[in-house]
This record gives C-alpha cells, structure tokens and sequence, in this order.
C-alpha cells in the first residue's frame, strides 16, 4: 500500500513540473506580446518616420498607423510561436534592427 501511495505522489510531482511548464511559457508569450510587441512596434514607427520618402508629418502619421498594425501582428506572432522564448526571441530581433536603423538614420543625417 506504501508503494502506491509514492507512485501516486511521484505522478503528482510529474504532473505539476509540466503545469509550471505551460505556466512560464504562457508568461513569456504574454510579456513577448504586451511590452516586447508594444516596444517594436514604436521602434518601427521611429524608424519608418525617418526613412519614408515623404513631408515629415506624413512619414510620421502613416508610420504611426504602420505600428498600430504591427503591435497587433507581435501580439498574434506571441501566442503563435512554436515557444515562447522563440517568440521573446523574434521579436527583439525585429526591435533591434528597427532600433539599428532608427540610430543609422540619425547618424547619416545627424539630427532627431
């Protein structure tokens, strides 16, 4: 009887690690969609008010509505992604590059 109460208890054990599995990964997912994806996009809108070939108050308004669009794509790649580090993963590499062209733009043209 002992035998089968600890074969009872490991299987909990078991059972619960995998709980806090799905718990950190949906965690990460949400931070990756909230935050990270709030965060690229406003990168992107930077980046593609510098670099859009048009009036600076024109670049700047349809980036802004480009970074409406892409927070809400960030937050579907979150929870579509295959983990959710590769969706932390993704999606601060999207954020630097946008961030890599944002500082090149300012240091070709040297103002803000």
């Amino acid at each position: 009887m002992a035998t089968a109460v600890s074969s009872t208890a490991h299987g909990d054990e078991k059972r619960s690690d995998g709980a806090w599995l799905r718990r950190g990964d949906t965690a990460l997912r949400v931070f990756a969609a909230i935050p990270l994806g709030y965060t690229v996009a406003s990168l992107w809108a930077m980046a593609l008010a510098r670099i859009l070939p048009l009036a600076p108050s024109e670049a700047t308004i349809t980036a802004t509505l480009v970074a409406f669009i892409l927070c809400a794509v960030c937050a579907m790649w979150a929870f579509a992604a295959s983990s959710g580090w590769r969706a932390v993963w993704t999606l601060a590499l999207a954020g630097a590059l946008a961030g890599l062209i944002t500082w090149a733009s300012i240091a070709a043209t040297g103002r803000l």
